[in-house]
């Protein structure tokens, strides 16, 4: 029995589980089949674009599939190795090495946790969408640059500008070297078909895409027998490479440091864009966000302790999932399940894969990341957002991913600032030549030439009352500016804290 005027305690039980009906199970595991054959491709191009071995890719999809996949948040949502994060970690292998990127991605996931709990999910879905899109248009363009080497098996260049000042090496490199050449229309042919696969029959679509193109490009280079580079092939358990003691005491570091907050910002950013777009798809279960930050946390800590590539949840394998008919978590576990076997079982089948094959489905990939449509309607309706977008992309492309971003996001607040900052100057002379200056709107130092322009254009010889009850907001900068300019008008005193100020009487009206 419990006494009067205290709150019963909560009884605490677990939620029931109920076996999914034969027909939604159907459609998971058939959505599951599908999901996985477009996450094949993509795990193992990404991280051989990212510079590491093949199966490392396969880990990370393997977890977003497995952990990531049953852990509350999002139901649709498929995890896994994306593009978006492809140049982001090939430049911290180049510059820490690989045996430091498992330390980066356990602390970007351990902070996604953090972020999580303290419930700064939703407010990843402030960042502005123009920074966003600039910053996978940047990726993506990067990704396209850098990828067109990879295509004629030709090492690529370090940094961006490079990338784009290489490119007339690249097709002098094309006409003198046969290797290249072969190697380069096998993944020209790869794109072409990749590009025209959306006008194929019904019937033919139900293969997917990426899985189709890499399939008849090996089997061209097969049967013809073409000299190009392979995907190079590992056992599964020798590729996982937990971080040391070393390489987690170098995460002190500033410059480390920056790069897992990179990690951290686009992970999480793309991730939640992505579950608000699928959420538009499905009228399913909605995505938390808060736990879905958790989850993708969770998935990124157990990648960096396999030494895995970080992860995020991937729009193309989630749209995937939904349109194949997905009705619950289920799919996205399976998905897991089938990676993990043909990793176990048939990692040979990776070895027959041609470099430039992969290359090309990356450069759809980066293709489809750069949003031309987007920017032309963005520039008709709101110019400033396509500034901030182009910016934003440039900055990534010259510089470097977290550069980029942080400009990006500088721009949207300023531009923000400004476009909230509107101030109404309101000039009226009286009959006894008394002059009154309303001030309307919100005062802040971005405005402040405005208002002192306003302020000096006005009569020296004539007393003017500054009325500012109708202003919603006074910052430091132009409550200090009009002090000044009260106490220089006429020789007044400084206008004291009120709603109403008065220039040349030296009075305030309350």
């Amino acid at each position: 029995m419990i006494a009067s005027g205290k709150t019963p305690i909560p009884k605490f039980s677990l939620p029931k589980f109920s076996p999914p009906s034969p027909d939604t199970l159907r459609r998971d595991v058939l959505a599951s089949l599908v999901v996985f054959l477009v996450a094949v491709p993509l795990c193992v191009g990404v991280a051989v674009a990212s510079g590491v071995p093949a199966e490392l890719g396969l880990i990370t999809g393997i977890v977003g599939g497995l952990v990531v996949g049953a852990l509350p948040g999002s139901s649709f949502q498929v995890s896994g190795p994306a593009a978006g994060l492809t140049v982001l970690v090939h430049e911290a292998v180049q510059q820490y090495g690989l045996a430091s990127l498992g330390a980066i991605v356990l602390a970007a996931g351990v902070l996604q946790i953090a972020l999580g709990a303290l419930r700064f999910g939703r407010w990843f879905r402030a960042i502005s969408v123009a920074v966003v899109q600039g910053m996978l248009a940047g990726i993506g363009l990067i990704l396209v640059f850098g990828q067109v080497y990879a295509m004629a098996d030709v090492a690529q260049p370090g940094s961006g500008p490079a990338k784009i000042a290489g490119l007339p090496g690249l097709a002098a490199e094309l006409v003198s070297s046969p290797q290249a050449a072969t190697a380069f229309a096998v993944g020209a042919g790869t794109l072409g078909l990749l590009l025209l696969w959306k006008w194929m029959p019904e019937k033919v679509r139900k293969v997917p895409g990426p899985l189709a193109a890499i399939a008849v490009a090996t089997a061209v280079t097969a049967v013809f027998g073409l000299p190009i580079a392979k995907v190079e092939v590992h056992g599964l358990l020798e590729s996982i490479q937990p971080p040391g003691l070393g390489e987690l005491g170098g995460l002190a570091g500033l410059s480390i440091l920056g790069t897992v907050l990179a990690f951290t910002l686009i992970a999480s950013a793309e991730s939640l864009f992505s579950a608000a777009a699928v959420d538009r798809m499905t009228d399913g279960a909605r995505t938390d966000y808060d736990k879905e930050l958790m989850a993708q946390g969770a998935g990124n800590a157990l990648c960096g302790v396999l030494g895995a590539l970080p992860m995020t949840a991937v729009i193309v394998r989630s749209a995937t999932n939904v349109q194949a008919g997905a009705r619950t978590k289920l799919s996205r576990i399976l998905h897991g399940v089938w990676l993990l076997l043909f990793a176990a079982l048939l990692p040979a089948a990776l070895g027959v894969v041609p470099l430039a094959a992969l290359a090309a489905v990356l450069v759809h990939a980066g293709v489809k990341l750069v949003p031309g449509r987007q920017l032309v309607s963005m520039w008709r309706e709101h110019r400033g957002e396509a500034v901030i977008l182009v910016i934003t992309t440039g900055a990534i492309v010259v510089a470097n991913m977290f550069e980029g971003v942080l400009l990006g996001l500088l721009l949207a607040v300023v531009k923000t600032a400004w476009e909230t900052s509107h101030v109404q100057v309101d000039v009226r002379e009286l009959t006894g030549g008394r002059i009154i200056v309303a001030l309307t709107g919100n005062a802040t130092f971005l405005r402040l030439p405005k208002i002192l322009d306003a302020l000096e254009e006005l009569p020296r010889d004539k007393p003017v009352e500054l009325d500012l009850t109708e202003l919603r907001h006074l910052d430091h900068a132009c409550r200090t500016a009009l002090d000044g300019w009260a106490a220089q008008h006429n020789g007044a005193e400084p206008v004291p804290a009120a709603p109403v100020a008065t220039a040349g009487a030296g009075r305030a009206a309350g």
